[in-house]
This record gives structure tokens, sequence and C-alpha cells, in this order.
């Protein structure tokens, strides 16, 4: 036991060795461009003053979505989300997976969910012990199950999800920002030393090289922005867009995409004013998720047969109700079809088949 947390210390410790590099580059970025650059190479007081209040603008962003990205903490599974202490018993003393889904699809008949395993199954987390929401995953990095997980990042040494995800995003907008507004403003005195119009004191190489950093960073950090900017307009995470969810209907890459506007909304909120600030304002609790149908034949004409068991007649009592979904102009899975998904599972693997009367439950949307 000891070695093991002797080691899982150590791995910690080695977790943060990216994020104190790029906490020394920040800080020598900013003692280049301050003092090198601004204070002991430019001569002009007005361009000074420009340079110097522009540049820590975007150094306060920066390092504010920088600390808000690494230090907040992953949102994970609420407590319904967990079996109870009698189900769990249960489901560790079953040996076949049949049983124990069983378990699982009656623990989840209450719960928001329309995700599913590659193989129809409720998605349930042995290390955590909890039902997977909709886009929760494990990640092995953090030990935790994580609500809209996108991500691990090593750049920041935390899961990237839902809780914040808004900030990882500015964080990667005021970087490029940062990086952009180095390059473009040391380019002039990169050259001028370079061609050797100024003479070579303590600055030059802090200019150089400030010059050759930011750069690289600004192109590494465009094509991850970029590919990021393409997610949210899509609202996709990174894991789906690798493995896209499984509905009831099938896998839909696109199955929470609900229009680039809403898609925006998702991650940055409603008012458009907190959007450029790394504060939250995302919208929703985490653990559900607004759904576009997969199939948009199964809103305007779908059918679910239940088949009751031949040994009862009708006049042993009437067939428990199934409530009708309710109508949805943006065509949304409510939480009534999840309740019809969860019944039709439980009247597959319990009613048998014959030839006696049928149910049937039609579901439309406004037109």
């Amino acid at each position: 036991m000891a070695p093991t947390h002797v080691l899982r210390c150590c791995q910690r410790g080695l977790a943060w060795i990216p994020v104190i590099f790029i906490a020394l580059v920040v800080c020598w970025s900013y003692y280049a461009y301050v003092v090198e650059l601004c204070i002991f190479t430019i001569p002009n007081i007005g361009e000074k003053i420009v340079y110097l209040i522009f540049f820590h603008l975007s150094f306060i962003m920066f390092v504010w979505s920088y600390w808000k990205t690494i230090f907040s903490q992953p949102a994970n599974p609420s407590k319904e989300f967990c079996l109870a202490k009698v189900e769990k018993e249960r489901y560790e003393k079953e040996e076949r997976p049949e049983s124990q889904q069983e378990i699982l699809w009656r623990a989840a008949t209450s719960l928001p969910m329309y995700t599913r395993t590659g193989a129809g199954a409720i998605r349930y987390c042995d290390r955590c012990q909890v039902i997977k929401p909709d886009r929760c995953h494990h990640c092995s990095a953090c030990d935790m199950c994580v609500l809209k997980m996108d991500h691990h990042c090593p750049w920041v040494n935390n899961c990237v999800g839902f809780s914040n995800y808004k900030y990882f995003i500015l964080f990667l907008a005021y970087s490029l920002v940062y990086c952009l507004f180095i390059a473009a403003t040391v380019l002039q005195y990169f050259i001028k030393f370079w061609t050797n119009e100024l003479p070579d004191t303590h600055a030059k190489f802090h200019v150089l090289f400030l010059f050759f950093v930011a750069a690289m960073f600004c192109i590494s950090i465009l094509s991850l922005f970029s590919y990021h900017l393409w997610l949210v307009g899509k609202n996709r995470s990174t894991i789906e867009a690798f493995r896209a969810p499984v509905f009831r209907t099938g896998s839909d890459k696109n199955g929470f995409s609900l229009g680039f506007r809403k898609n925006i909304a998702q991650v940055f909120g409603d008012q458009k004013k907190y959007w450029l600030l790394p504060i939250f304002t995302s919208q929703g609790d985490g653990l559900t998720f607004l759904t576009r149908l997969v199939n948009t034949a199964d809103v305007e004409q779908a059918t679910v047969t239940l088949q009751p068991d031949p040994s009862k007649s009708a006049d042993d009592g009437p067939v428990s109700p199934v409530s009708p979904v309710s109508e949805s102009q943006n065509r949304l899975l409510s939480n009534d079809q999840h309740a019809n998904n969860i019944a039709e599972h439980q009247a597959n693997n319990t009613l048998k088949p014959a030839d006696s009367e049928t149910i049937t439950i039609s579901m439309e949307s406004e037109s």
C-alpha cells in the first residue's frame, strides 16, 4: 500500500512540470518584453506607453483564464447517479452481465439519460461506481468521472470539461492574442538587431529569442484554438469527435447539436457581455443536455409496440399507461422520450410475445 501511495504522489508531482514550464516561460516573456524591449530598447516614450498598456491587458486576461482553467475543480456526477446500497450489493454479487444490466436499467428509469454504450447498454463506471450521465467519461489521470469531459490537458494539469471548458477556450484565445501581440510589436526590433542596425546589448538575445518563442507558440496555439472553435460550433467534445455518442437509434456525431447559435450559448451562455470574461456562464448543470433526434422520422411518426403476457387477460387489470411525448419546436428529446425508452427495454426483456392485443404509442412534433 505504501509504495503505491508514494508512486501516486510522485505522479501528481511530476504532472505539474508542464504547468511550471509554461509559468517560467510566461514570467521570462514578461521580463523580456517590459524590461529589455520597452525600457532598454524602444526610444520613443509614446510607443513605450502604448505597447505597455496593450501588453498588460492581454497579459492579465491570459493569466486570469489560465489560472481558472488550472484550478477549476472538474464537475462530477451527483449522488442521484449512484446506485442505492441494496442495488450496489446486488450488482456486485451478480456474475452475469445481463443481470447486471437489468439492475442498471431499473436504477436508470428516473435518470435523464439518452446515450448508451455501443452495445446499447447503460453506461456504468465500475471504478467510480456511478451511472454515467450523458457526455460523462472517466479520466484515468484524475481517477474520477468528469461531466462533459473533453480531454485531460497536461499543460493545465487538469481535466477540461463542463466546469472549465469556457475557461480553456478563453485561455487559448488570450494566449494567441498574447503571442500575436508580442510577435507583431517585436518584429521591427528583431529585424534591426538581426541586421545590426541596433548595437549589441544584453537586450539583443532577449528580443531575438522572444520573437522566435512567440511565433512558435502562436502557430501551435492557432491550430488548437481553431479546432476547438469548430468543436464549439458543432457542440461536440474532443472525445465525441473521435467516437460518436450512441443513442436509441444508433450513433450520431451531431446528436447534441442544436444549431450554431445555441451551440455557442451552451458553452458561453446567453449574455454576450460575459463571453470574453473567464467567469462561469455555461448553460445547464452538466448532467442533462438538450438532444436533437437522430432521425426526424422518429419524431414525426414513431411507434413503440408493447405486447402483454398471454397468461394475463384484460380482466386482470389495466395496462400501465405510458405518458406521451410532448411537442417540441426544436425537435429535442424530452424526459418523456427517455421514459419510453426505458419502458421499451424493460418490456422487451420481461414480456413474452404473443398474438394478443397491441398498444401503440405515436409521437409527433410541430411542423
